[in-house]
C-alpha cells in the first residue's frame, strides 16, 4: 500500500484514520471497529464489505 495513498484515506463512516496491516491485507479503522479489505492493492472502503472488529482485536492493534 502507498504510504501517500493512506495518509489521504480515512474511513466512510467516521472519517477517522485508519493503520494499515500488511499480513491481513486490511485497513483498520479503531473508531469504527471495522476492518475493510484490501484486493489487489485496491482499498475496499465500503461499509457492507467491511469486518466488524472483536474487543481482542482491538485491544491488540
Amino acid at each position: 500500500m502507498d504510504s501517500k495513498l493512506l495518509e489521504l484515506l480515512v474511513c466512510p463512516v467516521t472519517k477517522g484514520p485508519l493503520i494499515y496491516v500488511r499480513e491481513q491485507e486490511e485497513l483498520i479503522s479503531r473508531s469504527a471497529r471495522l476492518a475493510y479489505p484490501v484486493r489487489q492493492g485496491i482499498p475496499i472502503l465500503i461499509e457492507s464489505e467491511a469486518r466488524t472488529l472483536s474487543d481482542e482485536e482491538i485491544a491488540r492493534d
